[in-house]
């Protein structure tokens, strides 16, 4: 099982987290031409060497254009080596004719750039996992609904870039899991549009809420609401407790140099598929449950929806008899503890319920893994998963079999016959 792994000792950013992305491997041309896809102008991307504290990894710049005037996009590679004194490796520009300097954008036109753009289906739900988590907590702390939010800093174009690009980078690498440890917020205050508030910001701290934190390490913010809003929206757990083998580490550069390295380690790493204890792993989970009698029906789609999208990994329903003879739906969700705010919100704001049970289970979970099959029409990934050492299983991934049959207009199921035949 490939596992991506966070290590948070100093914070994390939009940028250190493009950084580490290239700096573990990520193809900088490849996430380039993925952003293109945006079609949002006015800015420019480049990658170079820096180091801090002796650590040496790769800096992400995304550099806003003043001057819009002539509409054109270009990649200038540089053949030389990365080095801070060298400039560059990589420059990606994209200008047009209007400026986005710290736009204020809703939600909804988030979701029309993203939705609108040529970017694949997994990496616009990424990405809008990660903008939907930052308007739940920015309703929350300004007492608005969803809709009414207006971004300021994550509306920029910069942080557009850093959470669509963070989302095309994990599409490209294809972790099995993504765990991250314990994140360093920093301290002291911070300016943000609204005004100077304390380490960590209210936005920030909110979506860190349930997940597991430090303060202090430095008199300064070192985890941004973009940064810790990758992590939330797409990490399958939070610990400081590894067991894995690291294959790959990459480094990214922040741009302050304080008395701890100012860098986010990202690695890629494996755990082993043989020996029953290896194959099976053993968590805890949540249960919420409800039980609902007044509701309309055709809501129930939407939910299951919403709760999916915030990182439930199970939802289902079932019909029940209440008291006076009344038919009702028992609505179960599974959970990971750290996503138990986001579902209990939408629990509470989406249904007609008026209370939550919860109860803490045991999850028994087969080792997995990705591999890659090619069709006459693409690739498609298959997961395999393990029983004690042996693969017991393979299954297609049905996203990947759906875009096939709607790209090239043949049924799913010969999609599936075609992988199938080919991995037995």
């Amino acid at each position: 099982m490939s596992i991506l792994y966070y290590d948070c000792f100093s914070g994390i950013s939009g940028d250190m987290n493009l950084g580490a992305m290239i700096d573990l491997g990520v193809e900088p041309g490849y996430l380039l031409e993925e952003l293109k896809k945006l079609n949002i102008d006015g800015y420019e991307i480049r990658f170079s060497e820096d180091q801090r504290k002796g650590i040496t990894g790769t800096r992400a710049d995304v550099i806003l254009k003043e001057d819009h005037k002539h509409g054109h996009t270009h990649i200038l590679p540089n053949t030389g080596t990365m080095h801070p004194h060298n400039g560059p490796k990589y420059i990606f520009s994209k200008s047009g004719n209007h400026h986005e300097h710290h736009e204020h954008r809703t939600l909804y036109d988030i979701e029309h750039i993203i939705n609108g753009s040529g970017l694949s289906g997994n990496v616009r739900k990424m990405s809008l996992d990660i903008f939907r988590l930052v308007a739940q907590a920015e309703s929350k702390i300004h007492g608005k609904p969803v809709e009414e939010v207006h971004f300021h800093e994550v509306g920029a174009v910069d942080s557009i870039v850093d959470i669509v690009g963070a989302a095309i980078c994990i599409d490209y690498l294809k972790p099995d899991r993504i765990i991250s440890s314990s994140v360093e917020m920093g301290g002291g205050f911070v300016n943000c549009a609204h005004g100077t508030f304390p380490v960590p910001a209210p936005a920030t701290l909110e979506i860190m809420k349930g997940k597991p934190m430090k303060l202090g390490a430095v008199p300064f913010e070192t985890a941004t609401p973009t940064g810790v809003a990758i992590l939330a929206a797409l990490a399958d757990e939070f610990t400081d407790k590894i067991a894995f083998t690291i294959n790959r580490t990459g480094y990214g550069i922040g741009h302050r140099d304080t008395d701890i390295p100012n860098v986010l380690r990202v690695c890629i790493c494996e755990t082993g598929k043989t020996g029953v204890e290896d194959d099976a792993e053993i968590t805890d989970t949540l249960v919420l449950e409800c039980n609902i009698d007044d509701m309309n029906p055709e809501r129930y789609s939407y939910v299951m929806e919403r709760l999916f999208e915030s990182g439930a990994d199970d939802v289902f329903l079932k019909t029940i008899m209440m008291k006076k003879s009344r038919p009702a739906v028992l609505l179960s969700v599974l959970c990971p503890p750290e996503k138990i705010s986001i579902i209990e919100n939408i629990l509470f704001t989406e249904t007609s319920t008026l209370g939550i049970r919860y109860s803490t289970v045991k999850k028994k979970m087969l080792a997995r893994e990705i591999e890659t099959i090619d069709t006459p029409w693409g690739k498609v990934r298959v997961k395999k998963a393990y029983y004690k050492g042996q693969a017991i299983r393979r299954k297609p991934e049905y996203e990947d079999c759906a875009a096939i049959a709607r790209n090239q207009q043949i049924s799913i199921e010969k999609v599936y016959d075609y992988v199938y035949r080919k991995i037995e």
